[in-house]
């Protein structure tokens, strides 16, 4: 063993234990090795750096943001309401149809941001179906972390071993190479989840608090009266008008809140500004700002029909409408005035439906009260407008968003651009037309053209701790296969085990990589791990392609503990689970992921070992 090789094998070391304290971050360990890494004189600075342009890291904050388009404009939460509402109320069919949902999702897009998307749905559905939340969120969580097994871009580990394949001259893996063995993975998951739910019955002890919705906002504050749901008729004289021209503040003492129209992807929300012009079977959202308002006589005058306003309705609109409830704080420039006087509605684009002064909700037209410090506030408008006042301190606090804030959709009318997209890459991926990484930037150029993604929301769509954490990997295992390491792990994997048993070494390997990832981040395991799975296969003269899906693999089966992947911290406390309730599940599982993996890849991808 080499000097060099026990500085290499120290900075590893010291590596590890970082990375499984948590402290300091993954990404600045990452980074400490990129600057350390030169003074051994086993890398250069440019190597040291050459993770930051290495195609497989361009790939993966590509994907970053495709994904988070299909989120943007609403087709992840379409496509998992979906599927998960045809499961019905059969406790059987939820888990089939929910783990089918996230690993199919998660096959294109980020398990960690399908599982975020998921969590809330699965919250409502668990209380409409009466089941338990927690026989609901581990199921979730496991296939969201299988779908890392379906294809080549699901998961980081995925384009980390492609990359080291491609590195050492091989052809990498086709997009659907993983699928075969996904597919019965995932097969056997939903019904091991099915067999074991008995064991989760955590969530039965520990159900979820409820969320404040929408619904429950209007009955605290009694809004009957405050306001109204009407349609514009065929014959209505308001058809074809602006609100400018309409001027029914002045005229009825009332505001167009907001406005649903039917378009291509179902009713819409359309900004009630002044220029906007109203159109048959427009539904008007009306909030009363003047008195003496009869609603039935303002409709029966101008063509329109009255709406029975009910809790369901409030959340009609839900993923562009809602409301909120709001505080005066002390210093607000709004003290002393009314919303009226300080046109709340031209500063805020927001409408006040009511206020409430200590316990009771202040009488008369909502815009025509004084307000004072500690008064709260029931506001009505577009999710685009509220949710940026959760940030702002000054004049309005936010007290707490309901739960359809989640449901959000900035570009849903951009929702046919992004699919289209997305299977646009994927088809070129999957032929072969142009490079991975080229084909996934076209992509995000494509949604940068056609306005689904800004400059601004796809920079923040990239999760850049991922993308260091990689890039600053990639030269350590340069560093170990230049300085012997890699080839020590080889051939003592090779001489414990002995080259007449390759199944036994591909177990060896899976075993050593789950363990390693219960530590570290999969990713950084499969950086490691994949330089060790070539040196067997070379060291055996075999095929590089079922070592090197091994590893793979073995990185997406962070099943036993909550802390070994994002994906299970984020459904352990909606879940009401303990750390043991993932090993108990967890590894039972893991030990058939090992066997099943074992069992097809010699068959999938032959040894090609010379006898």
């Amino acid at each position: 063993m080499t000097g060099e090789l026990v500085m290499i094998l120290g900075l590893l070391g010291v590596a590890l234990v970082l990375f499984a304290l948590g402290r300091p971050r993954m990404d600045a360990v990452a980074l400490m090795l990129v600057a350390v890494l030169p003074f051994t004189g086993v890398v250069s600075v440019p190597e040291a750096l050459s993770g930051f342009s290495d195609p497989s890291v361009i790939l993966i904050a590509a994907l970053f943001v495709i994904g988070d388009a299909l989120v943007r404009t609403g087709v992840a939460q379409w496509i998992g309401d979906r599927m998960v509402r045809a499961a019905g109320g059969r406790e059987t069919r939820l888990i089939a149809f929910l783990m089918l949902a996230a690993a199919g999702l998660s096959a294109v897009m980020s398990s960690t941001g399908v599982v975020a998307i998921f969590v809330p749905i699965v919250l409502r559905i668990a209380r409409a179906a009466r089941v338990a939340v927690g026989r609901l969120m581990m199921p979730l969580s496991m296939a969201a972390l299988i779908s890392g097994m379906l294809t080549l871009v699901a998961t980081p580990p995925n384009m980390v071993v492609n990359a080291a394949l491609v590195r050492e001259g091989h052809e990498g893996f086709g997009f659907f190479a993983f699928t075969p063995f996904g597919l019965p993975i995932l097969v056997l998951a939903i019904l091991y989840m099915l067999a074991v739910r008995g064991w989760l019955t955590r969530g039965e002890d520990a159900p979820p608090p409820r969320r404040l919705r929408m619904r429950d906002l209007a009955a605290s504050y009694a809004p009957d009266g405050r306001l109204a749901r009407l349609q514009v008729g065929a014959g209505s004289a308001l058809a074809g008008q602006s609100l400018d021209a309409l001027d029914l503040p002045a005229r009825a003492g009332i505001t167009v809140v907001a406005i649903e129209r039917r378009g291509r992807l179902g009713a819409e929300l359309v900004e009630p500004v002044a220029a906007t012009r109203l159109q048959t079977q427009d539904i008007l959202w009306l909030g009363v700002v003047g008195e003496g308002f009869d609603a039935a006589a303002f409709a029966a005058g101008n063509g329109l029909t009255l709406l029975p306003l009910r809790g369901r309705d409030l959340a009609r609109p839900g993923r562009e409408y809602g409301l909120v409830e709001a505080m005066v704080p002390p210093g607000s420039a709004f003290a002393g005035r009314s919303p009226a006087a300080a046109r709340m509605r031209d500063v805020l684009g927001l409408s006040v439906i009511a206020v409430r002064r200590g316990q009771a909700v202040l009488p008369g037209p909502a815009s025509d009260n004084a307000l004072r410090e500690g008064d709260t506030l029931l506001l009505a408008g577009p999710w685009r407008v509220i949710r940026p006042l959760a940030g702002q301190r000054r004049d309005l606090v936010l007290l707490d968003l309901p739960e359809e804030a989640e449901e959000f959709v900035p570009e849903r009318r951009r929702a046919p651009i992004a699919v289209a997209v997305l299977l646009g890459v994927v088809a070129a991926m999957a032929t072969g037309v142009v490079p991975n990484a080229q084909a996934a930037l076209l992509g995000c150029l494509a949604l940068g053209l056609f306005g689904v993604m800004d400059t601004r929301s796809g920079y923040r769509a990239i999760s850049w701790q991922t993308l260091v954490l990689i890039a600053g990997m990639m030269p350590f295992a340069l560093a170990l296969q230049r300085t012997g390491g890699v080839d020590l792990a080889a051939n003592a994997a090779l001489e414990l085990i002995g080259p007449g048993e390759p199944r036994l070494l591909l177990a060896a390997l899976f075993v050593a990589t789950t363990t390693l990832s219960l530590f570290i981040s999969n990713t950084a395991t499969a950086v490691l791990m994949a330089p060790v799975a070539l040196a067997i296969a070379q060291g055996l003269g075999a095929s590089p392609y079922p070592f090197a899906m091994c590893v793979a693999l073995a990185a997406s089966t962070a099943f036993m503990t909550p802390v070994s992947s994002p994906v299970n911290l984020l459904v352990l406390a909606p879940g009401g689970y303990r750390f043991m309730d993932f090993v108990r599940i967890g590894t039972p599982f893991t030990v058939v992921t090992l066997v099943v993996s074992v069992t097809l890849l010699p068959i999938l991808l032959p040894l090609g070992i010379a006898p």
